[in-house]
């Protein structure tokens, strides 16, 4: 904790001392940033000084700080109600959002809205639903994969030891391998592919041993793995992964609430490959930074009976309202193919540094949600943790904000509409911290 106060100026090393002495020791700071205000995609601290920001409050600011037309809609909103509880009330804004989700949902059958507060109530609330459709109790998750911190999603979260040690986890979720191309588990044979190996070993292995397909409600999966180091899977995993749910009659539950609302250069990162889902999970990026999540379901599927489940601050009208603005933005900015632009730009950029950084093992990505693993050596893989934690400092020093993702990986997840000039300056303060890094790792 003496690193955050060091880097802080005086005034944010006043906070960061007030901050040890009163709040939880659960929280993970990557370094002093005692923000004063933001816009767009700059953030200014509490000293003055400005950062580009690289992390959109962890894939939450899709449409930057403080845009326009959001905070129009919240003033707008404040000056309305602000709360009456939607599990027991109505009010166009709910309505509103949930028909603006129907029109982007990535299923053709028509679809169902709960909403809540954040990504693991929404995640609780998947769980809920699949237990109470399909009368199974059981369910698959990934290692790697990160669903929350409540109870329920943290029986299905196996990306770090630190999050789950010392918890009671009541919920039976039997966790398998994600299908990485760049670290494969799972040995494969005739050209097979990591993904058609994971369905293999849960055809073959998991329900023929441990686990009965038919007591299985769900199988959770992010399309793109997010706290496990933005890891994309073989492109036939997701297609059979589906293929295997129908087979079963067990439902399948896909966390979007990284890498949904446009991350991807797609509304939802499923779209790429060609995959309905039954139910989809999402949050962060959805309200700017105001506080709502919630789950998208077939029709067919919802057969919640009235106070099956509620949440008193679920779907608060203020941050419904921040969502139907953030989508409009999205929209109306054409958000969606500048992801894919900015994403393809940033790739490139990547790439080239790799050419010239053997500690850059792999560069991966879909639209603007890009991870960069580092390696000690690029033929044994050895994972470089050290080295990519010094990146991350240096690159805040001169004015950079990013965030480690996996064990040994810094995700670049800048909002969707950063300029292109803000990319090229990011880059720049990136491409010296990565070479300062590695000289003073020794690596070349």
């Amino acid at each position: 904790m003496e690193l955050h106060i060091e880097q802080a100026g005086p005034i944010g090393q006043q906070i960061i001392e007030r901050d040890m002495a009163t709040m939880s020791t659960a929280y993970t700071r990557e370094y002093g940033l005692v923000v004063d205000r933001a816009e767009g995609s700059e953030v200014f601290d509490v000293d003055g000084r400005r950062y580009l920001d690289f992390m959109a409050g962890i894939g939450v600011l899709n449409v930057g700080h403080r845009h326009p037309h959001v905070v129009e809609a919240v003033k707008a909103q404040i000056d309305k109600f602000w709360h009456i509880c939607l599990s027991d009330f109505y009010y166009p804004q709910a309505v509103e959002l949930a028909e603006k989700l129907q029109a982007i949902a990535p299923m053709q059958e028509d679809t169902r809205y709960y909403f809540g507060n954040s990504g693991t109530e929404a995640v609780e609330a998947a769980i809920k639903l699949a237990m109470y459709h399909t009368g199974r109790n059981k369910f698959i998750g990934f290692f790697g994969g990160f669903h929350g911190r409540t109870l329920g999603s943290l029986a299905f979260t196996g990306s770090k030891t630190v999050q789950r040690a010392k918890y009671r986890l009541g919920l039976h979720v039997e966790h398998v391998p994600y299908p990485d191309p760049y670290r494969p588990v799972l040995a494969t044979h005739d050209g097979q592919s990591q993904g058609a190996a994971v369905i293999d070993y849960l055809e073959h292995h998991v329900f023929q041993t441990t686990l009965s397909p038919t007591e299985v409600a769900a199988i959770m999966v992010e399309p793109i793995q997010g706290e496990g180091g933005y890891v994309i899977p073989t492109p036939d995993f997701m297609p059979a992964l589906r293929q295997l749910c129908d087979n079963y009659g067990i439902l399948l539950i896909v966390d979007e609430i990284q890498s949904g609302i446009g991350r991807t250069g797609r509304w939802w990162a499923v779209e790429h490959d060609n995959v309905e889902p039954d139910i989809v999970c999402f949050a962060k990026g959805i309200a700017s930074g105001l506080p709502i999540g919630g789950i998208m379901v077939r029709q067919s599927l919802m057969s919640w009976k009235p106070g099956a489940h509620g949440s008193t601050f679920g779907g608060n009208p203020v941050a419904t309202a921040a969502a139907i603005a953030t989508l409009e933005v999205i929209e109306q900015e054409g958000l969606l193919a500048r992801a894919g632009e900015s994403g393809r730009f940033l790739m490139s950029a990547m790439q080239e540094l790799q050419s010239r950084h053997q500690s850059l093992g792999d560069v991966r990505g879909r639209g603007l949600m890009v991870g960069i693993e580092f390696v000690q050596d690029r033929r044994t893989k050895e994972r470089a943790i050290e080295l990519r934690n010094d990146v991350v400092q240096r690159a805040f020093h001169k004015g950079l904000l990013i965030m480690p993702c996996g064990r040994n990986t810094i995700r670049l997840i800048p909002p969707l509409n950063t300029p292109q000039e803000q990319l090229e300056e990011g880059l720049f303060i990136l491409a010296e911290s990565i070479a300062e890094a590695e000289k003073e790792h020794l690596l070349s």
